[in-house]
């Protein structure tokens, strides 16, 4: 099986799991860990619970952490999975979602020019 990955799920492997680990590109890491558990036969039919995933998604759940299940795209014709997501078990998350939500709160806060003065 030929596995593709979306720079969003790669994103989201950076920040759910792997916690920057030192890999500079985690792309091939999480090919390989989706390959596996396809051939292993790790689908689900349904999306985990909580999840939203657009009709006719795929759901492989990963070999090592259990937790987590990539939420992908069958391509038949070109015989390709595309991994458009991740999703992770709130009670089992390496990064406790309360940690990433905060950093997303953060980016959006606006910023300071260099210009500006501070108080």
């Amino acid at each position: 099986m030929l596995v593709a990955v979306t720079d969003h799920a790669v994103e989201r492997y950076r920040q759910r799991v792997s916690g920057g680990g030192g890999e500079l590109d985690v792309r091939p890491v999480l090919v390989a860990r989706v390959a596996r558990a396809w051939a292993a036969g790790r689908v689900l039919d349904a999306p985990p619970e909580g999840a939203r995933a657009p009709r006719g998604s795929v759901f492989v759940r990963d070999d090592e952490r259990p937790s987590i299940i990539y939420i992908c795209r069958h391509d038949q014709p070109r015989g390709e999975l595309i991994v458009i997501t991740l999703w992770e078990d709130e009670h089992a998350a390496a990064v406790p979602r309360r940690f990433t939500d905060e950093l997303r709160r953060l980016e959006r806060r606006p910023r300071l020019r260099r210009d500006e003065p501070t108080d």
